[in-house]
């Protein structure tokens, strides 16, 4: 069984013992929490399509840890200007371990 959720403004398909990275969630290392927001619902041949939810499905992870991504480096330059400007970030994420799935 698969399903298809939406958090942080993306949408990511998932399965049962599944682990992802997903935007940042407020929520303690170890919580379970529950994601309503389920767009596809699919078993073998037999599919569930929400509009734009499906009505009742829910999924359920576990927080396994919160981090910070990779660094990216924004350089921005004008030539013949003597202009440079050297930016950073770190996104932050929330890994999720997908403990199952109701339709």
């Amino acid at each position: 069984m698969y399903a298809v959720i939406k958090t942080g403004g993306k949408q990511y398909r998932v399965a049962a013992g599944e682990k992802i990275k997903v935007e940042q969630i407020p929520a303690d290392v170890g919580a379970e929490i529950i994601i309503g927001q389920v767009l596809m619902v699919g078993e073998g041949e037999s599919v569930k399509i929400g509009t734009p939810l499906v009505v009742g499905a829910t999924v359920t992870a576990k927080v396994i840890g919160q981090g910070r991504g990779p660094k990216v480096t924004i350089f921005k330059m004008r030539r013949r200007k003597h202009y440079q400007k050297h930016q950073g970030h770190r996104q932050n994420f929330t890994e999720l371990e997908i403990s199952g799935i109701a339709a």
